[in-house]
């Protein structure tokens, strides 16, 4: 006997060990895989660089780590570029935060020092997000490692800007923008979130009209009436410039005609406010309107709003109204539900206003791209299959949110992040002669204060992080990489726009594949959220509490490409089941059989080990593909069910009796490529289980197994034959409650070979006998069992014929109930489903009960 692991696989001792080992030796750089072929690369979703690991990280990592480890095992160059985002906003806001419990402000500190605060701050956080990643399993390359506002990638980000703004693809507009009054900044279209809420609509009489608006308050800066061209109702006004005065407050409007207008809404009528509204600046736009701000940047009221300036927009709403109800303008309210534009970081209310700012062109042409837009160009690339979208039902939401893509706003006002490179002549106060460079142009320029979208710096992420915009080695030899793993709930936020720009820049795709994750949800079904903490699973504690292989299981058995996953505690201890199931068969196996001189090539002797051989080369065949298809949640599956049931509950059980000399060959050929197969799943076991078997190389660079070329059908039939026997006979010792080792005599009705009768003498402890006993017995497809012999076969007929009874009765009455119209009009919906649910799974009862009587 050669090996004696520990009786229980305990992770928190092995883990970081493990971990450090792979660091150290060096194989996470692709640079020192020897013979290693065609390069297979990941750009990791660079994580916040001030955040905390949350199960949202817990699942791309896993996913990740899961197709860089097998690609490095098929004998790529596999590369995993780790990296943090700067995160902006929420940089910055948290710095704020900190600020305020001080009793200061960013104002106190200025532009430059604020920074500083901020870059201190991140510097302190980056060992954490890091060292968590690492908890993970995450076999990334850490020599390579970027930060989006490092030297390198913020060159990229001023020379691409530079770049952009040559070819007219960056330009400075005044234009509505989506304002956030609390972060006091620009957000882009898609970071703005929409949320129904309970609101009002005032019908208020607007000189000959009346005008029905959610925001009573933006219409002391209407210059504008649109009505349908078709209704007759207001024909008349048509072309006409109207002076209306609204409780005191004088406005004077153009009316125009446009198909746009719903005519069904309200009273079909619009009041048009182009300065705080995208479609009125777009009716504006059309129809030469006059542009007036009524609402400033921290949400309150401009001396255009007359007697109301100064006031926050609540609080001019609810006056306003007042006024006008005090002299009969105010014609009636009517409650409503509206979906209303919030800020995705903070949640405040998005206001629509006019300012200047900076924005990517995503509809003119350019000469890089074929004379083709950022828009058509990332359209072409996923429609010609140069991208592959998994799973392909996204394409059709990636082509309606490209199609559909306005410019994008790339100036934020906060003040970390990156700078642009655009300088002011000091005395140009309105910033009307910008100059585009990275250096400063002299010392009497001054540099935009604001700072860049995030999303733009990380939208260069796959070359910039190899070294663009200089021609290194790297961006030669690992670009474009070949997937893109995150959630799909920014693939518009992010992966749409690596597209637009890499396929500027390099004049090629970033990725070959994107491959789309879902939401990590409760039990049932709802979304993780910071309001309510008992709902949340922090990866770091179930780590501690069931270890990382057990959590990187739940993250990928059961799950497919693009559908959210329930998570729960209990489901994560059962993959810890598993993974201690894994370490008590390869303890059996080192413990009972000493490792064979050579067991690469096992020589089977006996129908079932050629049938396990059959069963295991299917398995490694299936596994291959579905990883390739990027099917992980089925391989993971498969290699789960193979490992417990096929191996550990059968072929182990009949290793214990079948003796023969192949036996510890075929045993250790099984186990060894299964750690080759569930390594990239759960690596730590693996590696630990991996040290025993004294291989000379680290498992995590073992090649991927291949088949055995067994493919012994007709053993697998026996095999699989007398499985089923063996468990009609144990459901039916369950039933009739035969103790596990009473011997039963069993005369066979239909064939069984040689081979299947001793399986089944051995594992359901059946003696074969052409003399059966008078006192009874029970019919199985292929046997008669003398059950009569072992227990009372008129008593358990009697016992089953009063449980059946019993059940007749109640699924008499739940039938009645579940068909009672009073009941389904006033019972809750999940009650009355889970009483159907009942009724079927009661029926099923009812069926095996007679079936048992029918047998008897």
């Amino acid at each position: 006997m050669e090996k004696e692991l520990a009786k229980a696989y305990d992770a928190s001792k092995v883990e970081d060990e493990i971990y450090k080992e792979w660091e150290d030796s060096g194989f996470f750089n692709p640079d020192n895989l020897k013979d290693a072929k065609k390069p297979f690369v990941i750009s990791m979703p660079p994580p916040n660089a001030t955040g905390k690991l949350h199960i949202g990280h817990a699942m791309f990592l896993t996913l990740e780590d899961l197709m860089i480890r097998y690609h490095r095992m098929k004998g790529d160059k596999a590369l995993w570029i780790p990296g943090t985002d700067h995160a902006a906003i929420a940089s910055n806001a948290k710095v704020e935060a900190q600020l305020k419990e001080k009793g200061k402000t960013k104002y106190d500190f200025g532009q430059e020092k604020f920074i500083e605060e901020v870059q201190n701050y991140i510097s302190n956080s980056q060992d954490t997000i890091r060292n968590q990643i690492r908890k993970m399993g995450s076999s990334c390359d850490w020599s390579r490692e970027r930060f989006t506002m490092d030297e390198g990638l913020t060159n990229a980000v001023q020379t691409m800007f530079v770049d952009m703004h040559k070819d007219d693809l960056i330009y400075q507009g005044f234009r509505i923008v989506n304002w956030c009054p609390h972060c006091e900044s620009t957000l882009a279209d898609d970071e703005v979130e929409h949320k129904d809420q309970d609101a009002q609509l005032y019908y208020m009489k607007y000189g000959p009209f009346i005008v029905a608006t959610s925001r009573p308050e933006t219409k002391l800066g209407d210059t504008g009436v649109a009505v349908h061209p078709k209704d007759d109702r207001y024909k008349e006004y048509v072309g006409q410039v109207l002076e209306v005065d609204l409780a005191g407050h004088k406005i004077k409007v153009k009316v125009f005609a446009d198909p746009e207008v719903d005519q069904e809404f309200g009273s079909g009528v619009i009041g048009v406010t182009p300065a705080h509204s995208q479609v009125d600046y777009a009716f504006a736009d059309k129809y030469g309107l006059e542009m007036i701000q009524v609402i400033d940047q921290q949400g309150n009221m401009t001396k255009e709003a007359g007697k109301y300036a100064g006031q926050s927009v609540k609080e001019a709403r609810k006056n306003f109204v007042k006024d006008l109800e005090a002299v009969g303008l105010l014609d009636k309210v009517e409650d409503y539900s509206q979906a209303t534009s919030i800020c995705y970081r903070c949640g405040a209310a998005i206001e629509p206003l006019m300012s200047k700012q900076w924005f990517v062109n995503v509809n003119k042409a350019s000469k890089k791209l074929g004379k083709q837009s950022l828009k058509e160009k990332s359209i072409e690339v996923v429609k010609n299959g140069d991208i592959n979208i998994v799973p392909d039902r996204f394409n059709k939401i990636y082509f309606n949110w490209m199609e559909n893509l306005h410019d994008w706003c790339i100036s934020r006002q906060i003040w970390f992040g990156h700078r642009m490179p655009v300088w002011y002549k000091l005395d140009d106060k309105e910033k009307n002669s910008p100059v585009v460079q990275v250096e400063s142009p002299g010392k009497d320029y001054i540099q935009e204060s604001d700072t860049l979208d995030t999303w733009f710096s990380s939208s260069l992420w796959t070359f910039s992080t190899l070294g663009w915009p200089e021609k290194t080695k790297d961006l030669k030899e690992f670009h474009p990489t070949q997937v893109m793993e995150t959630g799909y709930d920014i693939l518009f936020f992010w992966v749409a726009r690596m597209i637009m720009m890499t396929t500027y820049a390099m004049g090629e795709v970033p990725f070959e594949n994107v491959y789309l994750h879902g939401l990590v949800r409760t039990r049932d079904g709802s979304k993780m959220s910071k309001s309510k903490p008992e709902t949340i699973i922090d990866p770091l504690d179930m780590i501690k509490d069931y270890g990382t292989d057990a959590l990187r299981l739940s993250l990928l058995i059961g799950t497919s490409p693009g559908n959210d996953i329930k998570l729960y505690k209990e489901k994560i201890a059962s993959y810890r089941n598993f993974v201690n199931k894994l370490w008590n068969v390869s303890r059996f196996i080192f413990s009972t059989y000493e490792k064979p001189a050579g067991y690469s090539d096992p020589q089977p002797e006996t129908a079932i080990d050629k049938a396990i051989l059959t069963l295991f080369d299917d398995l490694i065949n299936k596994t291959t593909k579905d990883f390739d298809k990027f099917q992980f949640g089925q391989a993971g599956d498969r290699v789960y069910d193979f490992v417990w049931h096929e191996f550990a509950d059968w072929y182990l059980e009949i290793s214990k009796f079948e003796k023969t000399e192949s036996k510890p060959q075929i045993l250790y050929y099984i186990l060894e490529n299964i750690l080759r197969l569930m390594h990239p799943m759960i690596p730590f076991v693996t590696e630990t289980l991996w040290k025993n078997l004294d291989k000379k190389e680290m498992l995590m660079i073992a090649p991927w197994p291949e088949q055995g070329g067994y493919d012994h059908k007709e053993e697998l039939k026996t095999f699989r034959k007398a499985k089923e026997i063996i468990t009609d006979i144990r459901n039916l010792r369950a039933v009739y409650q035969v103790k596990p080792k009473e011997i039963i005599n069993a005369k066979i009705t239909k064939e069984i070979s040689a081979e299947g009768q001793q399986l089944i003498a051995n594992l359901a402890k059946i003696n074969f006998t052409n003399d059966i006993s008078k006192k009874g017995s029970v019919s199985l497809e292929y046997l008669d069992l003398a059950l009569g012999e072992v227990i009372d076969l008129d008593q358990e007929k009697a016992r089953l014929e009063k449980e059946k009874k019993n059940l007749e009765n109640y699924l008499t009455g739940l039938e009645k109930k579940i068909k009672n119209i009073k009941y389904l009009d006033n019972a809750p919906p999940n009650i009355v489903e889970q009483d159907k649910l009942r009724l079927e799974e009661k029926k099923a009862e009812f069926e095996e009960l007679e079936r048992q009587l029918d047998a008897i």
